[in-house]
């Protein structure tokens, strides 16, 4: 047993100082994997990895129970993309802008892609996902949002490599079936 799932459990065994243990040793590896998603965010963002980081960890200490380490990680990822797709969603309201895209005056056509703008759309997809295939869905979560590779993320669900290649081929498909079906 690794250090934070022993503190995982001291706190679900009610250690009131075993919550402030915990945060110095997952703050880094949670701080990276934030990076990592605020990386592929538009830039201008009133939103920065550490915030994200704290918004999580402040979502997952509340009244969770976790099993460890790897259920740990894996709820700090889909806590990440709860942030995300509500500030998107928040985003698209018409009173914040709604779909209107603030341009600077000497820019020009910019070819990139926005992904977060299509954020709510790959959270429906992936509720479907998840709705048919959990292990699908939560492999998503982790390659999307918390920014692990298909190897990383086979060992943190307790995968072999080649069922989370599949896995990966499969969810890729479905979900742009799922968002692109519609267009």
């Amino acid at each position: 047993m690794n250090d934070v799932t022993r503190i995982l459990s001291a706190v679900d065994a009610g250690d009131a100082s075993a919550a402030g243990r915990l945060l110095p040793l997952v703050y880094d590896e949670l701080r990276r994997l934030a990076a990592a998603q605020m990386a592929r965010e538009k830039p201008g963002q009133t939103l920065d990895a550490t915030a994200l980081v704290h918004e999580a960890y402040l979502r997952l200490v509340g009244d969770q129970h976790f099993d460890s380490r790897r259920h740990f990680f894996a709820a700090a990822a889909a806590a990440m993309r709860r942030i995300l797709v509500e500030r998107a969603r928040h985003k698209r309201r018409i009173k914040h802008g709604g779909r209107l895209v603030r341009r600077e005056l000497g820019q020009i056509d910019v070819a990139a892609s926005d992904t977060s703008d299509d954020l709510p759309a790959l959270d429906e997809a992936l509720q479907k996902l998840s709705a048919s295939d959990a292990t699908a869905a939560q492999l998503v979560e982790l390659r999307f949002f918390a920014g692990l590779t298909v190897p990383q993320a086979a060992e943190l669900m307790n995968l072999s490599p080649r069922t989370a290649d599949r896995l990966w081929a499969y969810a890729r498909a479905f979900l742009h079936a799922e968002i692109y079906s519609d267009r």
